[in-house]
């Protein structure tokens, strides 16, 4: 099955009603898309409190994709708030028990920095990764151009296969080694995810500056029909691969995400059924 949706939910203005309040936000949502990605998870270990009110305010075929702590990707490289690796895994595990209670974790999204090229030290701290995180479906998104040169392109993807990773295929600018070229191959037959940044090539290079808000400016960028034709081709393609194909627009700093989301929906001609149902609205 294909299932489409946002990054967060507290940013999309245009499908809330005008004054919803913050608390309300993710339940309506719900109403909207089948899957949401959680980025809070990436600055902080979430506490099982605040994610079993996320399951609470979800349908039940609802499902998170859930981002990687920084620690554990190597983003966080000052002094972390744990006393050893072992530690920082099991606790960002525990945060994730009540989607696991309530099968609604799609999968973990271990995304890692542009820093991070494919030398043999980083191969094995993937396969310390995929141990430390046991049977939980973790997906493996890069942000170095070098796992995908053609030195190393068939051995990445095989490694994925074998070590039992998702994909996690990047629509982003082609902006050097710090960015990555569109592999739409599946490396895992339940799942496949697909997450689409924008093609803002300028705001993708655009020095860091304590003036600017890059993530702003990187991820502004509104996908054109041709584009989401590209995709549905490639999705339908990858659908042969994996039984199920998650896509997520991270293209949100104009409001444009949602409305890809919902058009891309359209062109491929999918209906979601059990969605939360939508408040009625008198005023």
């Amino acid at each position: 099955m294909i299932y489409i949706g946002l990054t967060g939910w507290g940013d999309h203005y245009s499908i809330y009603p005008p004054q919803i309040k913050p608390k309300d936000k993710l339940s309506e949502y719900g109403s909207h898309f089948p899957i949401v990605e959680i980025d809070s998870s990436f600055y902080a270990v979430q506490s099982v409190h605040t994610v079993a009110k996320w399951v609470r305010e979800t349908p039940e075929t609802f499902r998170f994709v859930v981002k990687a702590y920084q620690g554990m990707t190597g983003h966080k490289r000052e002094e972390l708030p744990f006393e050893s690796k072992k530690e920082m895994f099991q606790a960002f595990k525990e945060s994730l028990k009540p989607f696991e209670e309530a099968n609604k974790l799609a999968m973990v999204l271990f995304q890692f920095p542009p820093w991070f090229e494919c030398r043999t030290e980083n191969v094995n701290y993937l396969r310390y990764c995929k141990k430390m995180m046991g049977d939980i479906p973790i997906a493996l998104e890069f942000r170095n151009q070098s796992w995908f040169n053609e030195q190393f392109y068939s051995s990445t993807l095989s490694f994925m296969k074998q070590e039992g990773w998702v994909h996690s295929i990047a629509d982003e600018p082609q902006a050097g080694v710090g960015s990555i070229p569109i592999v739409p191959v599946a490396t895992n037959e339940k799942r496949t995810l697909i997450r689409l940044h924008g093609r803002n090539f300028h705001g993708w290079t655009r020095p860091k500056n304590a003036e600017t808000n890059w993530r702003e400016v990187r991820y502004l960028y509104k996908y054109n029909e041709a584009e989401l034709l590209e995709w549905k081709t490639r999705i339908k393609e990858l659908a042969k691969q994996s039984k199920d194909i998650l896509i997520v627009f991270n293209n949100n700093s104009g409001g444009d995400a949602a409305g890809n989301a919902k058009e891309l929906q359209k062109l491929l001609d999918i209906e979601y059924d059990n969605l939360s149902p939508q408040q009625l609205r008198l005023f």
